[in-house]
């Protein structure tokens, strides 16, 4: 499913093209196989509390978030070969490196994942 999410609480669109990544294959493999990430794109990790950037090629920002979807803690610009955790989380969303800045999103702020209708 691909979603679209929104930083209810600084009123900005964090991506539009978020996919959710619910199985235990799909948690494991996450962004490890792609060479970039592109504006607007995303993996929401579904549960995670922790991850890891070995072997990805990219630096990524990642917003770990609580079980009603309210940002616990944002580690951006997270390079290759670094992990990054947070035990209250109950998912994450992994970005382009930027996106957090850009949309002014911090610890606090409230998201919004809003199903894509096609």
């Amino acid at each position: 499913m691909i979603y679209t999410v929104i930083n209810s609480t600084r009123n900005t669109k964090i991506g539009g093209r978020i996919l959710v990544s619910n199985s235990s294959e799909e948690r494991r493999t996450g962004l490890l196989k792609q060479n970039s990430l592109a504006e607007g794109c995303g993996l929401w990790i579904n549960p995670c509390e922790a991850i890891h950037t070995f072997f990805m090629r990219f630096s990524i920002d990642v917003i770990f978030l609580d079980r009603l979807n309210r940002v616990r803690k944002v580690s951006a610009e997270l390079r290759p070969w670094r992990m990054s955790a947070c035990l209250v989380a109950k998912s994450v969303l992994e970005l382009p490196a930027g996106t957090a800045a850009r949309t002014l999103t911090v610890p606090g702020d409230q998201l919004l994942f809003e199903p894509d209708s096609e």
